[in-house]
């Protein structure tokens, strides 16, 4: 399965999660899912920009996004931790991928990503923020549930 595929699988149930009302996000859970968001769009930008980077730097950046995943599992718990946490997990195979050639392949397993990976993984990032993005500026469950209606 792709990552991409993964994390759209991911953010499904989060959405199901909202909608029907087992999830309820609290403040901190927005304010920190608008500064993940921020954080991802800014590691990986639109696909036409990160598709002429060189391999080392795409892969850089998937990486920075990795790590604001991390940090952003680190600082809240509940659901939102749950989410963030699974998607790290979709995204996994980047911390597999070299950028180098390996003498003698001593890589420690790491492989040499192809182009459509790369590009898989940045699009699971692009929906992961966007998704990031509104529950972050999602209000109450008054106005989501009268939005419903």
């Amino acid at each position: 399965m792709s990552m991409c595929t993964a994390v759209e699988q991911t953010v499904l149930e989060a959405q199901r999660q909202l909608q029907d009302g087992s999830w309820e996000p609290s403040a901190a859970d927005r304010a920190l899912a608008r500064q993940t968001a921020q954080s991802l769009a800014e590691a990986v930008g639109p696909a036409d920009v990160q598709e002429v980077l060189p391999r080392i730097e795409r892969l850089a950046a998937l990486r920075e996004a990795l790590a604001a995943l991390a940090m952003a599992v680190a600082r809240i718990h509940g659901h939102l931790a749950w989410f963030l946490a699974q998607c790290t997990s979709d995204l996994a195979p980047v911390l597999h991928w070299r950028a180098l050639p390996a003498p003698d392949d001593h890589a420690f397993g790491a492989v040499l990503p192809t182009a459509d990976e790369l590009a898989d993984a940045e699009q699971a990032v692009r929906l992961l923020a966007v998704t990031l993005a509104r529950t972050g500026n999602d209000e109450t469950p008054e106005r989501r549930a009268a939005r419903r209606t």
